[in-house]
Parts: structure tokens; sequence; C-alpha cells
């Protein structure tokens, strides 16, 4: 057996996607620099502009990702963890002066610009490892970076509470060890044949460890709260922490018939990419009447119900494949049934073989019946592989793109001012709330790549649908946290946050299912660049402009330059800033639900068929989108 196996390379990348989230923790470390460096809180909130552009804009990462190999990726991204915010550490300790804001604004920027080569290498080695599972993959290692803030609260209480500057200390180097631990275990593997109900088992098995871990978290952070918290119980709590998150490694463990060759896998080959390109018997003989790539956005004629024709010679407008490819077609369909039929008296090396040049002939013959279509159609379809070049002429791209900025970038907002809105409140410690809203992401990112697949997989409806469903919460939760109630902290956090971390899960997937995964790197990394976008409005330009303006009408005049070490008291500091989000939540919905009707027949083209297949067939657990 192989010492490396996809699924040490899974929980391997949730440990190191857990260290792509210490961007969330911001709200811990700006009171400590606040005080230090004397910012105001517009300063404050250009920083976490600066956080939020460094951790999202991942381009280089992307384009990076498509010629260096993954162990690369991620020292590049632990050389940036280290150097930037070991340098704000020492700048904070020894309290340089305030001529230094931009140097500080460019050190937290290439400190979390490390997360996206981290955030990269994980997901995009991953969701290749598993592209039949891309809904749950992306669910569970874009929680665990929501999650990071809480983690790294739990050990930073446990270790050096209530030394704020240590807590910097830590994240400069707690992220850059296991990045460089990690390098020796992430990469894309070759596929690897295993029953379809073990594979369920085993995320299912995942999925219980991560609803047990935000629990196991939420006790914590409650019990370290409580006046009768000790350093002792503090440390057993973070020892537990570090429990859960060795658990998955039972995952690794072989089943004795997961090994057990599935039937989909009878007929397919594996590129060295690790991405199966050669499609079933089943997919061939359905394709032989459509050209490739009849996953259609609407321009196709294939009817209003998104079920394809019968094999008439004229289906989707075009000919069929001619006298010989019909042949060549029928003949190699007899290799395939003969082997099937000798299965027990050949080799399987030679049986295997024998297979795998039917199967590529097969894909070869369907090619050539569709390369016409193909010529006469410039740029792929949605569904088929698209560059960054072509996905920006989509409108659906920055449908996607500007309902991203709304969402997210309204719950940035929330998450980088959240010590500022629960000190207006008159809570003293401000740790509580972020690494409460930190568990509420990560539930939201679980519970949103889970859900947008069973509506994608069983119902054939686009994910979209489910982000469109998060803003409206986080409208809500805007609302609550602008009026103030009591509680409403706790629950605004709550609705913020899921909402907020539901993106991360529902947009990578839709982004790989519309655009393709050859390029689904810089894709997404370009898509994250809704995040900075939204936090530079909201937060660098809204909230921290309102917030002065509240502090300095509280304290009356003073002379310029007076005002910047005032603090606003009160729900009024941050209410008008919070209505103004519920606002942009709402517009965010209107743009998701436009895009649900753009890509409503993708869905039913992608889904479809699978859905009819589901109930008697066990390979229906792949999803049966281009590689």
């Amino acid at each position: 057996m192989a010492l490396v196996n996809r699924w040490l390379v899974l929980v391997v990348s949730i440990w190191l996607q857990s260290c792509a989230g210490i961007g969330y923790v911001f709200g811990s470390l700006s009171p400590v620099i606040k005080v230090s460096l004397d910012y105001n809180q517009k300063q404050i909130n250009r920083l976490g502009v600066a956080k939020d552009i460094g951790d999202s804009v991942g381009l280089l990462a992307g384009f990076m990702c498509d010629w260096l190999p993954t162990w690369g990726l991620i020292f590049v991204g632990a050389l940036q963890n280290f150097l930037g915010y070991g340098w704000l550490w020492l700048m904070v300790v020894k309290r340089v002066p305030q001529l230094n804001f931009v140097w500080v604004c460019l050190l937290i920027g290439v400190g979390t610009n490390g997360e996206s080569y981290f955030n990269t290498a994980a997901l995009v080695t991953s969701v290749r490892n598993f592209s039949h599972y891309r809904g749950p993959i992306v669910g569970i290692l874009k929680g665990f970076g929501g999650l990071g803030g809480a983690i790294f609260t739990c050990i930073y209480t446990a270790l050096y509470a209530p030394d704020q500057a240590s807590f910097i200390f830590m994240v400069a180097v707690l992220p850059t060890l296991v990045a460089l631990l990690s390098m020796f275990v992430i990469q894309p593997l070759p596929f690897e044949a295993e029953l379809s109900t073990v594979q369920d088992k085993k995320f299912n098995f995942l999925y219980g460890i991560c609803l047990s871990l935000a629990a196991y978290l939420l006790f914590t952070i409650l019990a370290q709260d409580s006046t009768a918290a000790t350093t002792n119980t503090d440390r057993f709590f973070a020892l537990g922490l570090l429990a859960f998150l060795a658990l998955p490694l039972v995952l690794v463990i072989p089943s004795s018939t997961g090994r057990a060759q599935s039937p989909e896998s009878a007929t397919s080959f594996q590129s060295e990419e690790g991405q199966l390109k050669a499609p079933l018997l089943e997919d061939i003989e359905t394709k032989a009447g459509a050209p490739a790539g009849s996953y259609d956005d609407g321009e196709s004629s294939a009817g209003s119900s998104g079920k394809q024709k019968p094999n008439d010679g004229q289906s989707f407008g075009e000919k069929s494949l001619n006298w010989k490819q019909s042949s060549r077609f029928k003949e190699d369909s007899l290799l395939f049934s003969e082997l099937e039929d000798e299965k027990e008296s050949w080799p399987e090396p030679v049986r295997s073989d024998r297979l795998r040049r039917a199967s590529s002939r097969l894909y070869r013959a369907v090619a050539e019946g569709a390369i016409k279509l193909k010529r006469k159609r410039k740029g792929p379809r949605r569904g088929e592989d698209f560059t960054l070049k072509q996905a920006l002429r989509k409108a659906d791209f920055w449908l996607l793109f500007f309902g991203l900025a709304c969402g997210a970038g309204s719950g940035l907002m929330v998450i980088d001012n959240l010590g500022q809105i629960s000190q207006s409140l008159g809570y003293k410690d401000a740790h509580i709330f972020v690494a409460l809203i930190s568990i509420w992401n990560f539930l939201g990112r679980l519970g949103g790549g889970y859900v947008s697949e069973v509506i994608a997989r069983e119902h054939a409806l686009p994910r979209p649908i489910l982000l469109a469903a998060s803003q409206t919460l986080m409208a809500v939760g805007h609302a609550s946290l602008a009026v103030a109630m009591p509680g409403a902290l706790y629950a605004g956090s709550l609705l913020v946050g899921m909402g907020y971390g539901a993106h991360w899960a529902i947009v990578p997937a839709t982004a790989s299912e519309l655009f393709g995964l050859k390029h689904f790197g810089i894709i997404f990394n370009f898509l994250t660049m809704a995040n900075p976008a939204g936090s530079l409005v909201f937060s660098g330009l809204i909230a921290g402009t309102l917030y002065d303006r509240e502090a300095k009408k509280q304290h009356g005049e003073f002379a310029p330059g007076e005002v910047d070490v005032l603090k606003c008291e009160g729900p009024v500091c941050f209410r008008e800033t919070l209505f103004i989000m519920t606002g942009m939540c709402m517009l965010g919905v209107a743009l998701n639900c436009l895009l649900v009707s753009r890509t409503q027949r993708v869905y039913t083209m992608l889904y479809s068929k699978q859905q009819n297949d589901a109930a008697g067939d066990d390979s229906a657990n792949s999803s049966h989108l281009p590689s």
C-alpha cells in the first residue's frame, strides 16, 4: 500500500486549510494593534481591507498553480505568512510610531496572502482527487478554513492569554510549521477505485467529526468565558481540540472492501492529472448522437425539459456519426461485450489493457463525430473547461462575482469590526464573539456544501439558490445587529456567520461546474477578489467613516487629529452601516435569483440523467461533470 493515498491528502489538507483561516482572528488582533500603534477606527478598517486584499487576491497563486508543484505553492505561502506576521509582531511589541502605517498595511497584506497559497494547494488538489464529491469536499475544506479563528483562539487562550501581542506571534509561527509538514503529503494522485458506499460512509464519518468539533469548540468557548476557568482547564480543552483534529486520520485506514473495483471504474482509464478522461460505455452510447459539450446554457435546441432527444440523426440540429464511425462504434461495443463475457478467462492486466484501448477508440469516434459542431462555436459551452479570459466574457461569471461581493463583503465587514461592535455595545471581551462567529462560519460552509450537493444531484437545481437564501439570512442578521436589542449580538453573529460561510462552499463548486476544472485555480482565485472589493467599500470607506463621525459627535469638536483616540459607544456607532449592509444583501439576492434563472437548464443537463439513474444504479455517485 502506498504511504500517501487520497484520504491522507484530504486529512492533511484539512489541517492546512485550518491555517488558511487566520485572517478571521483579525477582530482579536485589531484592539492591541490599535492601542499599541495609536490608530483610529478608520485606520484599523483600512488595515482590515489590506488583510482582505492579501487574503483574497490569489491571482498569482492561481497562475502558479498551473506550473509550480503543490509543495512549491505551500512553501511560498509559509514564507509569506512567517515574514508578514513575524514583522508585525515585532512592530507591535516595540510600539513603532504611527508613521509606519503603510508598512503595517503591507505586512498584513503579505502575511495573509500566504493563505491564498494554502487555500489553492489544498482545495484544487482535493477537488481533483475527489472530482465526484465536489460539494462535500469544498464544504468541508472551506469549513475548516472558517473554523480557523476558533481553533487559534482556543490555543491562544491555553498558552498566551491575556498577552494579545503573543497572539500575533502564534499566528506567525504555527501555520508556518503546519505548512512545512504538509508539503510532503499534499499532491494530486491517480484515480483510486473505491466502492461508492464506502466513500459515502467515510464522508458521513467526516461530517460527524466536523459537527462534533463545532459543538466541542462552542462548549469550550463558553467554559473559557466563565469565571471558573483556569489555565489548566484551558490547556485541557486545547488538548481535546488537537485530538479532534487528529481523529480524521481514521479515514486513512483502508477498508476490507473499499478497494473493490466499482462498476463505473471498469471501463475507465486515468490520465496523468488524476481525472477520468474516457467516459463509461453508457455515457458514450448516450452521447453518440449528441456532440461533446452539449451541457448547453439554453443556446441549443434541446428543449425546455432538458432531456436529450433520441438519436435520429439530427439531434441538437447536427448530423450524428457517419457510417464508418458507426461501424467502428459497433465493433468496439462488441469488443466490450466479448471482454465482459471473457472476464474470467483473461488475466486482469490483459483485460484492463484491452478495455482501455477500446474505450479510447470509442471516445475518439464520438469526438470525430462532434468536431464539426465544435468548430462552428467559438469558445466552450458552460460545463466545459474555460480559460480565465473566456470566463470573463460570460454574464454568469459577473453575476457570481458581484453577488459574492454583496454577500461576502457585507459579512466580512461584521467579522473585521466585531471587536469594535462588541465594545460599542458594552461587551468587554471580543474574543468570545470572534470565536463564535468562526463556528457559525464553519457550520455555514459545511451545511452549504452538503445541502448544495443534495439540491444539485438529487433535484437538478442550481446551487446559487442557496446563495440567495444565505444572503436573505444575512440581511436579517444585519438588521438585528442594527436594532441592537438584548442578545442581538449573539443572534446577529449567528445569522451573518452562517450566511457568510455558505458562500465559500457554494461559489467554488458552482464555478467548477460552470467553467470546468482545468483552470479552476485561477478562475476561483479571481472570484475571491470580490471579497476584498466588498470589504474596501463596506468596511474601509463606509464603516470606518461613519464610526469616526459618531465618535466625534459624542465627544464634541477637537483639534485635528485628536479625535483619532476617541471611542464610539452605543448602537448608533454601526447602525447606519448595518442598515446599508442589509440593503446590499438584498441586492445580492436579486443578482443570484437572476443567475438561478440563467443556469437552471445547465444544471438540468448536468444532473437530470444521473437523477433518473440513481435509484437503480450504484454508479450514480458520479457527477458526470467534465474533468
